[in-house]
């Protein structure tokens, strides 16, 4: 199996390099790749020292440096030693540059700034984890989406990846044997979103929950039939409702997210999505 170094060099927190190096690697089953980040580098020394050690890595470079000097002494470096080098961000500022004529400020880390839109999704955060698994029932009044789904039907997730998003999320578990909370009932359904998945993926899922819990597999939680059960009953209080049924069967985190954020009744949202 082909082995290769990644060196992920930013002046910000280096997400997006990271982000990209994975994606690209992901259509490469067969190699393994190691990463290392480097974030926050805003001086040609510190930078100098991180190329030598790629150097003597022979590691790939991807890097996000919205410092047009830095980022030219990384390729000059990369051409003159043989290393490979993406550049994840000067290109993009060269399409827009083209574009609007205006050139660009060359200040990390403004995506991040702390303006209204950084702690907005600060508050969907907080949001979500007090609303988490039916917490709080009033959270549904309260929340932009809400969330059904039967246990491990990877609620907690979706919400938190949702509230990245500036959206107030509420989620709630179901069970034939819990009773509904009657806030339910006075949400929009255009707002609720409800979980399904295949039983013998949801058994697996949960016989690898026990495991990790250092029990057995097989148990009542686990069980076939049991799981169907649960599923029929999350399917008709679906159907009742009226709500968008999204089977996560098979589907990642953000799939099953950009589903909910295209479904979304942007009018019944009182605040914008962030970027």
């Amino acid at each position: 199996m082909p082995q290769i170094n990644i060196f992920v060099i930013s002046d910000s927190s280096g997400e997006t390099a990271l982000t990209v190096a994975q994606t690209a690697v992901s259509q490469f089953p067969s190699v393994k790749a190691s990463y290392q980040r480097f974030p926050f580098i805003q001086t040609d020394s510190i930078l100098e020292g991180i190329l030598n050690l790629a150097k003597k890595q022979r590691a790939m470079i991807f890097h996000t440096l919205v410092n047009a000097k830095l980022s030219q002494h990384v390729r000059e470096f990369s051409v003159a030693n043989q290393l490979q080098q993406f550049d994840c961000i000067q290109p993009a500022m060269a399409v827009l540059h083209t574009a609007t004529g205006l050139d660009p400020e060359g200040v990390p880390g403004l995506v991040h700034n702390l303006n209204d839109t950084y702690f907005d999704r600060i508050a969907a955060m907080e949001f979500a984890v007090t609303y988490d698994d039916g917490k709080d029932p009033a959270g549904l009044l309260k929340a932009d989406i809400v969330i059904l789904g039967v246990s491990r039907t990877s609620k907690t997730p979706l919400s938190l990846f949702l509230a990245n998003r500036n959206l107030r999320v509420a989620n709630l578990p179901l069970s034939p044997q819990t009773q509904l909370p009657q806030e339910l009932w006075q949400v929009d359904p255009k707002r609720i979103f409800g979980l399904t998945n295949r039983p013998e993926i949801l058994r697996k899922i949960r016989q690898e929950r026990m495991i990790s819990y250092g029990l057995p597999a097989d148990s009542a939680y686990s069980d076939t039939q049991k799981i169907t059960e649960e599923l029929d009953y999350a399917a008709k209080l679906y159907k009742k409702i009226g709500c968008l049924v999204i089977d996560v069967s098979n589907k990642s985190i953000e799939e099953t997210a950009t589903l909910i954020m295209e479904s979304v009744d942007y009018d019944l949202i009182p605040h914008p999505l962030a970027d």
